[in-house]
């Protein structure tokens, strides 16, 4: 019996640190953000509470949905781009002549800070002096486009290095679980005749189907909570084309020091990220 509760204490005594960096770095925050959305406060005076005010604000901050509307479309855009990280990945793991250089040059946007990023890619789709324009002129087009002050493209260009940045992570994920698909099976298929394609479609793809669905979820919600990038290259202008919840919140939060708002905007995007991803679950039919 000592032993018993011994054991158990060890147990806990190793769970506790955990429990408590969870309990304060997530759920406590998680609570604040909701109560200070209660507030009319700007981040250095007295609170002053005002109840639903900034949360009935918010539903209809016609901004917050535009914002929301732009977050969306960027992580249905991840979404498909895992189809193309899968079939470099398929590629890489059919051990092609190069594959290992191939896979150090994926993870290289890895190794560089969101701000570097941006101001790399600012200078590419600079419409003077860029890498896009240059080659687009050389090949004799007129008008080039204005990439990043155009708001009609100014959200679909900033879309292109977000997809860029984390290439090299979901590469990785996906190449290791497809390595780790039994050899027997893909050498049975062949002696049946199975071109690559079948191989592929019909065996790798299905089998590695449990890292897909996790990949789908991080990139969805990844992309509804964006920041950093999107903020550097354009804060969310030109206007409002490329605004996004986070850079709205920070606006708030930061810009106009409205913390209560900026904490209802923040208090919404978690409830937004938690709807979606039960979704998503339940369509891919995961169960936590």
């Amino acid at each position: 019996m000592k032993n018993v509760m011994s054991n158990k204490t060890v147990i806990a005594l190793y769970v506790l640190p955990a429990l408590f960096l969870v309990l304060f770095l997530i759920y406590i925050p998680i609570v604040l953000t909701g109560y200070y959305g209660l507030m009319d406060w700007d981040g250095v005076g007295q609170m002053k509470f005002i109840g639903l005010e900034n949360y009935k604000k918010l539903i209809h901050d016609k901004l917050f949905w535009k914002s929301t509307w732009h977050s969306v479309l960027l992580a249905l855009f991840s979404v498909l781009s895992l189809v193309g990280y899968l079939i470099v990945s398929l590629v890489l793991a059919s051990k092609i002549k190069g594959a290992n250089i191939f896979r150090k040059i994926y993870i290289i946007p890895m190794l560089m800070s969101s701000v570097a990023i941006a101001q790399l890619w600012v200078k590419i789709f600079d419409p003077m002096n860029g890498l896009i324009n240059s080659v687009l002129t050389m090949l004799g087009m007129k008008n080039t486009p204005l990439w990043l002050a155009d708001p009609d493209m100014a959200l679909y260009a900033i879309f292109v290095p977000i997809v860029w940045q984390y290439a090299g992570f979901y590469i990785i994920i996906i190449y290791a679980a497809l390595i780790n698909v039994p050899q027997e099976l893909i050498e049975a298929a062949r002696i049946d005749g199975a071109n690559a394609f079948q191989i592929a479609y019909k065996i790798k793809v299905p089998l590695i189907s449990g890292v897909l669905k996790v990949l789908i979820i991080l990139a969805v919600v990844g992309s509804l909570k964006y920041f950093d990038l999107i903020y550097v290259m354009t804060g969310g202008g030109p206007g409002d084309a490329t605004e996004v919840i986070a850079s709205y919140m920070y606006k708030e939060a930061f810009g106009k020091f409205n913390f209560g708002y900026g904490s209802a905007i923040g208090f919404g995007l978690l409830i937004i990220s938690m709807g979606t991803t039960w979704i998503i679950q339940k369509l891919l039919n995961t169960n936590k």
